[in-house]
């Protein structure tokens, strides 16, 4: 079973309480906390949709930007070495410290078939 759902670029999780004898979940990657739950797959799936639709409804209503999940930057501590042997490589290779981590990365997802 796939432990995620999506719905207009909102990803959320798929949990199981047995103590409750329920599904539930979360919205991933936005600091608001929405969730919602279910007693079967698809009606989790439901709930997590109209969460979705709530969330959006309920910022425009509001006049306020609903966040994305990943908003496209992100701290990353690596200690001393790496950073500075990172910022050689880019240096070397004539790109910048963002370009070498995004190609970086985007390797590895690519190899991992993560993306």
């Amino acid at each position: 079973m796939n432990n995620q759902l999506k719905h207009k670029g909102y990803i959320g999780s798929i949990e199981a309480s047995v103590e409750d004898n329920c599904l539930f979940g979360k919205l991933l990657f936005i600091k608001a906390l929405i969730s919602y739950e279910g007693q079967t797959v698809a009606q989790l799936e439901t709930a997590f949709c109209e969460a979705v639709d709530d969330y959006l409804d309920t910022c425009q209503k509001l006049g306020q930007t609903p966040e994305k999940p990943c908003k496209g930057s992100f701290n990353v501590r690596v200690g001393h070495d790496l950073h500075l042997a990172a910022a050689l490589a880019a240096t070397r290779q004539k790109v910048t410290l963002n370009d070498l981590t995004r190609q970086a990365l985007s390797e590895f997802l690519q190899q991992h078939a993560m993306g």
